[in-house]
Order: C-alpha cells, then sequence, then structure tokens
C-alpha cells in the first residue's frame, strides 16, 4: 500500500493511500484533516472543506494539480508539502526546504566509494566526500580495529567497572555511577541534552563532511563503538541521510558536543534530517525513505558519536582546500594587474629570491615569471614600455613574491595540523584494545585546529588587502594611466567605483575576523571543563575570510580585464590572454555602466572552481620544465607533475 509522508504547517504526518486511482487533491485534503484532528483548535479552521491549498514536491519544491492521479504524479514513500492559502506570505510560515534548492538537482548519487581506515584521510578526500563524489566502506582491517575496542566496552559491562562515560554520568557527574540497566537510557539522554546548538543548519556538504570525517575517527578503533552501530551510520551518509547541525553552540572543548550531538540526534531517528529525496523531515521518515532503521545506541556509543573536534576539522578541510585554491589563482590575477599597470618583471628575478629562500616565496615569483617572461611567452604591453625610465614599482606588485609567499606557506603548515588532525583519535575516554583497558585524556581538546585556523585566517587575508590596494591603483587614473574607474564618459558613468569599494569594505571586515577567538576561554561545565578552544568560531570566521578573499580577487580580476580594454590592440602573454578570454567568457566588457553584481558573483564562480588556474596552469608547468634543473627543490605548494598530467593538458611548444 502506497504511504506519503507529507508536510503541514511545520508538522510532517505520514498518509496511507489504499488506493493508487486516489488524486494529488485528495492527499492533500487527508493531510489537512489529520492536522486539524491533531489540534485542539482544529488549527484554527472550520472545516477541511474551508481549507485552500497548493500541493508540491518537496524535492525541487514543484507543484503538482490536484487533479493528477498519485500513482502517475508520486512515486511510493515521495515527500510532499502541502501550503495554505495564505500560509506562504505569513512570518510563521516554516517550509521544508527553507534554502538551497538547487541542491536537489546538484546532486546525484556516487557509484564510487573511499575506503576509511582512520589513517589516511586527506583534506581533498574530505571536500570530495563533503560534495557527494563518494560512498564510504572501511577497510577489514578498520572493522577488526572496531570489533577489538568493543570488546573491551563488552568486557567493562559485564564485570560491573566503573568507568567515565561508560558506567557514569558526565562532565560534573563523573562519579556518578549508572545502574546496568540504565546506561542504554543514559547514551540516548546525552545525546538529547547536548543537542543544544543554535543558528542556521550545515549546509549538505558540511554536514556530509563533518559525518564522513566522524566515521573516520571512529574506524580507528579507539572510540568503542560497535561495528554494527558504525555500519548503520555508514549507511546513512551513503544515503545522504544528513541531520540538521546548527553551526553555532560549540566552544570546542571537550570536542564540540553540541554539534556532534545533533549529527547523532538525527541518526536515532530524532530531530530533524536532510536527504536529495526529502528535504528538511523528522528524521524517522527521511530513514524510513531510504530503508534505513534508527540507531539503537549501546552503552558507551553515545558519547563514541559526539567526542571529537571534527566539527573544527570537517570545517577546516574547507578552509584550507579554499585558501589553497585562491592563493594560487591569486598569483594569476596580481600578474595580470601588473601587465595591465606596465610593471616590471625585474623584481621576480631568480637570484634575488635565492638569496632568502622562503619556500612560498621563490615558487610564488616562478610563476610570475612563467605567466611574464616575454622571452617565453611574447607580450605587446611589456614591449610598449620596455625602455620606459621607471625604475621599480609599488610594493602591492614588486613584494608579491614576498607578501604572497607567505600565505603559501602559512597554508602549507596549517594543512598539515589539519591532516593530522583529521586521522587523529579525539575520544574521551580511549579505548585501548591492545591493553584492554580505557585511559581518560584530553584529545578532545581543540586547541591544535583552532590556533591553526586562526592563523590561516591571518594569512590569507593578506591576499584581500594587497589585491585591494591593487584595485586602487587600476581604478585612480593618476596611478594607472588608464580612465577613471576604468571607463569610458567617466561621470556619466562611475565603473568599477563602487567596486572598489566593496572591496575596501570586504577588507576592513576581514580585519576585525581575523581577531584569534582561540585567545579567548570561558570555563564551562561547573568548572569541569576550565579551558576551551572556541575552535568552532574560528573555523567558521576563517571560511568567512577566505570568501571574502575570493570576492575581493574577482573584482580586481574584473578590472584588470577591463583595464585591457583600454590597451588594446596590443596584447599581453598568451597564458594572461587565455585568462583573459576565460573572464570574457561569461563576462563582456563594460562599455557603458550596467549592473555589476553579477559580474562579481560570474568571476567569484570562476575562482571557487579554479578555472583560471586550470586556464594557467599548463604554461605554468610548461615553463617550470623548461627553467628548473631536475635536481632543483620545488615548492611544495606547487602542483606534482605527475598529479599533472593525469589532469591537464600541457600545451606542446607551438601551442605558446
Amino acid at each position: 500500500m502506497p504511504r506519503y509522508t507529507v508536510h503541514v504547517r511545520g508538522e510532517w504526518l505520514a498518509v496511507p493511500c489504499r488506493d493508487a486511482q486516489l488524486t494529488v487533491g485528495w492527499l492533500g485534503r487527508e493531510a489537512v484533516r489529520r492536522y486539524i484532528k491533531n489540534k485542539p483548535d482544529n488549527g484554527g479552521f472550520a472545516s477541511v472543506d474551508a481549507v485552500q491549498f497548493l500541493v508540491r514536491r518537496c524535492k525541487g519544491l514543484g507543484l503538482l494539480d490536484n487533479e493528477d492521479l498519485l500513482e502517475v504524479a508520486l512515486e511510493d514513500n515521495e515527500f510532499v508539502e502541502v501550503v495554505i492559502e495564505g500560509d506562504a506570505m505569513s512570518p510563521d510560515f516554516i517550509p521544508s526546504q527553507p534554502e538551497g534548492v538547487y541542491l536537489y538537482s546538484k546532486y546525484r548519487e556516487p557509484e564510487k566509494y573511499i575506503d576509511l581506515d582512520g589513517d589516511s584521510l586527506t583534506t581533498e578526500d574530505l571536500v570530495n566526500l563533503g560534495k557527494g563524489h563518494y560512498k564510504i566502506k572501511l577497510t577489514p582491517i578498520a572493522e577488526k580495529k572496531v570489533q577489538k575496542s568493543r570488546e573491551v566496552i563488552d568486557s567493562i559491562i559485564k564485570e560491573k567497572t566503573v568507568v567515565y562515560g561508560i558506567t557514569t554520568g558526565f562532565g560534573k557527574f563523573a562519579r556518578t555511577v549508572i545502574p546496568i540497566n540504565k546506561l542504554q537510557e543514559l547514551q540516548v539522554n546525552l545525546v538529547r541534552s547536548h543537542s543544544s546548538g543554535v543558528g542556521k543548519p550545515l549546509s549538505p556538504e558540511r554536514c556530509r563532511m563533518l559525518l564522513a570525517l566522524r566515521i573516520n575517527v571512529l574506524a580507528k578503533g579507539y572510540s568503542g563503538i560497535s561495528l554494527e552501530t558504525l555500519k548503520q551510520v555508514i549507511e546513512a551518509f551513503n544515503a545522504s541521510c544528513l541531520s540538521y547541525v546548527p553551526e553555532k553552540g560549540t566552544v570546542g572543548a571537550s570536542g564540540d558536543l553540541a554539534p556532534l550531538s545533533h549529527l547523532a540526534l538525527g541518526l536515532i531517528g530524532e530531530g530533524k534530517m536532510w536527504s536529495p529525496k526529502s528535504g528538511w523531515a523528522d528524521a524517522k521518515y527521511v530513514l524510513e525513505a531510504h530503508g534505513l532503521k534508527p540507531v539503537v545506541l549501546k552503552p558507551k556509543e553515545g558519547l563514541a558519536l559526539i567526542n571529537g573536534t571534527q566539527m573544527i576539522t570537517s570545517l577546516g578541510c574547507e578552509a584550507v582546500e579554499r585558501a589553497s585554491a585562491i592563493a594560487r589563482q591569486a598569483d594569476i590575477v596580481a600578474a595580470l594587474t601588473l601587465e595591465v599597470l606596465k610593471g616590471t618583471t625585474k623584481a621576480f628575478d631568480t637570484d634575488i629570491h635565492a638569496v632568502r629562500p622562503h619556500r612560498g616565496q621563490i615558487e610564488v615569483a616562478f610563476r610570475f615569471r612563467s605567466l611574464l617572461d616575454s622571452d617565453h611567452h611574447p607580450s605587446e604591453i611589456a614591449e610598449s614600455h620596455r625602455f620606459c625610465d621607471r625604475v621599480q614599482d609599488a610594493y602591492t606588485l614588486r613584494c608579491c613574491p614576498q607578501i604572497h609567499g607567505v600565505v603559501n606557506d602559512t597554508i602549507a603548515f596549517v594543512k598539515d595540523i589539519i591532516t593530522t588532525e583529521l586521522n587523529s583519535a579525539t575520544d574521551n575516554p580511549m579505548v585501548f584494545a591492545s591493553r584492554g583497558e580505557t585511559i581518560s585524556g584530553g584529545n578532545f581538546h581543540g586547541e591544535y585546529p583552532a590556533k591553526a585556523l586562526d592563523y590561516l585566517a591571518i594569512g590569507v587575508h593578506e591576499l584581500a588587502a594587497i589585491s585591494e590596494r591593487r584595485i586602487e591603483r587600476l581604478c585612480n587614473p593618476s596611478l594607472s594611466e588608464l580612465p577613471a574607474f576604468l571607463v569610458a564618459e567617466g561621470g556619466l558613468n562611475s565603473g568599477f567605483m563602487i567596486a572598489h569599494c566593496t572591496a575596501a569594505a570586504l577588507v576592513s571586515e576581514n580585519k576585525a575576523l581575523c581577531h584569534p577567538s582561540s585567545v579567548d576561554s570561558l570555563s564551562t561545565s561547573a568548572a569541569t571543563e576550565d579551558h576551551v578552544s572556541m575552535g568552532g568560531w574560528a573555523a567558521r570566521k576563517a571560511l568567512r575570510v577566505i570568501e571574502h578573499v575570493e570576492q575581493v580577487l574577482a573584482i580586481e580580476l574584473l578590472a584588470a580585464c577591463q583595464g585591457i580594454e583600454f590597451l588594446r590592440p596590443l596584447r599581453t602573454t598568451t597564458p594572461l590572454e587565455k585568462v583573459y578570454d576565460l573572464v570574457r567568457s561569461v563576462v563582456r566588457p563594460w562599455i557603458k555602466d550596467r549592473f555589476m553584481a553579477p559580474d562579481i558573483e560570474a568571476a567569484h564562480r570562476l575562482l571557487l572552481e579554479q578555472k583560471v588556474w586550470e586556464v594557467a596552469v599548463p604554461y605554468i608547468e610548461k615553463y617550470r620544465m623548461e627553467h628548473i634543473p631536475e635536481s632543483r627543490p620545488v615548492s611544495p605548494t606547487a602542483f606534482s607533475l605527475e598529479s599533472l598530467h593525469k589532469t591537464t593538458k600541457i600545451p606542446e611548444s607551438e601551442d605558446l
């Protein structure tokens, strides 16, 4: 017998249908009837017949015709929403899918798997898991470690040993011994009470990352979770059944308790969940729609699911990967600006950087040479000012290797810490199967990723700070020798005047966001947890800083391309012409004023998707092979040639 899950005014109702020949209108009326029946005031309606409504799918929010047959319009167990006439305009209206409807169409169930063993997950892997590119399975070795760890917990229960979090309460209640017949209730109570976060929910991508990372940590075999429960968690991940996890509420010690509790709450069939099939719905319905059963927690398993730094670290992974992407593209954007401003390449000479051999500085200078070397890539723009009397450029052009370089080295440092944290056991107590015992410690403390992510925000911000100054030089005719604000008929047109103001606003906002959250600590849990990391905020604001950096560089990219319009018919180097062509494929030149925000968003999208890097990197690596002896060390921030050949076609010499 078909059954449908129907959302009416914030409530979910399971509506069985004995006759598939019934209509969508019948389903809507029956759902409203059940809704009214459950309300003491009939929901404010005189009768079902007095209610006017629309019915739409939760998946994509497509409207349904009330006269269509259910068997034609809907699949069995599909999620639908009844919108009462007038409700959509009410401030009390609660849609099933508040935002991000595009996620329905973007998600495609993956066919490939990543094997997790708790020891070898990379930041790239986790971001790809978040994007839904892979499902998860455990390695056989990981399964054995999990089983051995659980045997220790079962032995503790059998022998009635007093162990923190297993047979005792938590935090201040650590000395309260719990009766054996209450141990399962203890774990459920833990998850429920700790689910106290606030704010917007994590996006599906970020929730996937959070869940995948927790699975990886559990796979290490130090948490005491049963293999049966862990496999249930993996099944939920593979079905993309994702809990409602508010982004605020963690102090980053004892781990990310609030967000991880919300993550666990959905897995036990309580609270809300999201899936591409259902949108936001009651967790029990979402699990059931995918043929899954709620997890029944055994002793220690609630604690195993919520104790760790995975919120900080998973967001930190996204921050590191996005920072890496924008840092290497910042070199390309700055090189384009230098060309437009008719700068010199002398400051990027190999010998200058060899005597101050920071890895990031050397790599950035190399990238500038690979993009601007007129002997390798003839530039008509560079040739036009070869014999000018300018000796050196402003710092924002001349010092890019030193300023961009330390950003690259900062990212490498932070990535090393985050990668270690990805594959670390962060529970308390830790279960050591080889010793047959549990040990209480402090691996849950988030100070490592918190400090690292504060440092990342400070480092990456400088890319926006220097970019905004280059935008000023592009827009200021006394500095650029270009039309004011890069537009013809200035006065009638304002051009990039306010785009520069936007960049300045974002840079100023970043200055406040770069204040390190990890310098703060507030004692919690009745002074049991008397020092905390505040790493959750460190991770969230690092992501916000990086987004601002991307947006500022998007504005610079647009401004530099607009500057080229005023230097035509002269052409720049081949790789930079390719970058110009890429931008012009999504944003046309500015002839007169127009709505600018979509152009900035389009350029931002190019940077987010690393299209600018993809266009330029074949030329950078071709230059590397021709100019760097094999014995010379290459910065770790550079692409390896082996991985490059797998993903990118390097042009033959005639292509250059």
